[in-house]
């Protein structure tokens, strides 16, 4: 996690597993998704494992901690948004509707980071690196990056607005999905493609969330590995617009993920 020119504000800029059995889900998700898996233990830290593609890392995973654990928090995934100052933005964040839940703080050597979430309670982090630097990241489209992110919204339109205010993201194409809404595309500051997407969530999402899309080479043999490592289908496999596919699923802890694809 660190500044760059590939990393501006405004990007999500790392994601991150919480749950019961680390190195469960460490063996899970290089099977499922293909990363590489290191340890990083720092000094006053917890134990953390970094997954990979190459040398670029793209995740982390670790223990719920003992608050968020009285907190009834559940194994989840959960994205960094990359600011300019955390403690600035979490102002304007409660000022917008949303909440901090974790107030900034520093990690030593990495950055500092925020806990909060949007007005509808929907979990992101803020982020601001200790400035060092990212290696140059792969092309958007290879396996193992998230090649999507989506926000199943408490209102859609209300969290594109509450978004946007905060970070730059602008409206690209919305869908008309019916009865399900409109699927509101969006776009982040210096990037000339969709980005991600939002939508009021369906009833059966149990709350606002986000879920992000880990890019895979073929959508079926990934479904063969997440369910021969004890893992569920939720959704899918579906063919979406632009001709990939996707599938929804829970780990073996019960976190729910998603994988694209560019063929079945």
């Amino acid at each position: 996690m660190s500044e760059s020119k590939t990393n501006p504000a405004g990007h999500f800029c790392w994601y991150e597993w919480m749950g019961d059995n680390v190195k469960q889900a460490a063996d899970f998700y290089s099977h499922v998704v293909g990363w590489t898996v290191k340890d990083s233990q720092m000094p006053g830290t917890p134990p953390y494992k970094v997954l990979s593609v190459g040398d670029y890392g793209v995740a982390g995973m670790m223990a719920i901690p003992a608050d968020a654990r009285a907190a009834a928090a559940r194994p989840c995934w959960t994205g960094y948004i990359w600011v300019d100052d955390v403690d600035a933005m979490a102002a304007k964040l409660t000022a917008a509707g949303g909440a901090v839940k974790r107030p900034a703080a520093d990690i030593p050597g990495v950055g500092r980071f925020a806990v909060v979430t949007d007005p509808h309670g929907a979990f992101f982090m803020l982020f601001r690196d200790a400035g060092g630097n990212r290696p140059p990241a792969p092309a958007p489209e290879t396996a193992g990056l998230v090649g999507w992110r989506e926000l199943h919204a408490g209102d859609g339109p209300k969290a594109f607005a509450f978004y946007s205010s905060l970070f730059g993201w602008t409206k690209r194409q919305g869908m008309d999905m019916g009865a399900m809404g409109v699927y509101q595309l969006f776009g982040a500051p210096g990037v000339d493609r969709d980005y991600g997407g939002m939508m009021t969530r369906m009833p059966e999402m149990p709350a606002p969330m986000w879920v992000y899309y880990f890019n895979v080479p073929a959508i079926d043999a990934a479904i063969e590995r997440i369910t021969a490592r004890g893992g569920k289908i939720a959704n899918g496999p579906m063919e979406v617009p632009g001709g990939q596919w996707i599938v929804q699923a829970f780990d073996p802890e019960g976190a729910l993920f998603a994988l694209v694809a560019p063929r079945r």
